[in-house]
């Protein structure tokens, strides 16, 4: 039992609200993502929560998978405005139609960036610095809601013509896709995804 009375190994306290913030934390959270696909979901999720608690879209997570064809992003690319009101009658995600515009609309521009680049990973990857940055926070108070890098891939992407994607989004997104490393130190995880030191 840990310090605070808790089963299990110490993590960070957001972890321990309820069961499905406690396998995403200790499964996915901070762990590096390169496919262009969960990187594309994650922008999805992420622009979904604006305004909302993760938890509330990790509750959506498998309704916005089938809902958006295993976010396959040339499909949907393709939708259209009728797509948007389909997907506004799913009880299942959420349905705030600037969002879910949002989504398509950043699917074909995820297509543009592609076409250039070649690769989204490779792109957003190479505006968080091209390796994940291995923070050492005590507290969650210490940690930021955005940073100089969150702010200049926002910027980035704001200029390619992607929306939902302010600072503080990409921060998150930054953190969940583990381009940076933000479980605080006395956190099982923070070992297990950091480089060994000395």
């Amino acid at each position: 039992m840990t310090p605070n009375g808790r089963d299990g190994p110490p993590r960070c306290d957001w972890a321990w609200s309820d069961p499905l913030s406690l396998a995403y934390h200790d499964e996915e959270w901070g762990v590096p993502v390169t496919d262009d696909r969960r990187l594309f979901e994650f922008l999805v999720l992420e622009g979904a929560q604006a305004g909302l608690s993760w938890r509330t879209v990790l509750a959506k997570r498998e309704a916005y998978r089938e809902a958006f064809l295993g976010f396959d992003v040339e499909r949907i690319a393709r939708w259209g405005p009728a797509d948007v009101n389909r997907l506004l009658a799913n009880p299942g995600i959420i349905r705030n139609r600037a969002k879910l515009a949002s989504a398509v609309h950043n699917a074909q521009r995820t297509l543009e960036l592609v076409a250039r680049t070649h690769s989204l990973s490779a792109h957003l990857w190479d505006l968080a610095g091209g390796a994940p940055l291995i923070n050492r926070w005590e507290r969650a108070t210490d940690v930021p809601s955005q940073t100089d890098r969150s702010i200049a891939m926002s910027r980035d992407l704001k200029q390619r013509g992607f929306q939902f994607v302010g600072p503080t989004i990409c921060y998150a997104f930054m953190q969940a896709t583990g381009m940076v490393q933000d479980h605080l130190v006395g956190c099982f995880r923070h070992a297990a995804l950091s480089p060994a030191e000395g």
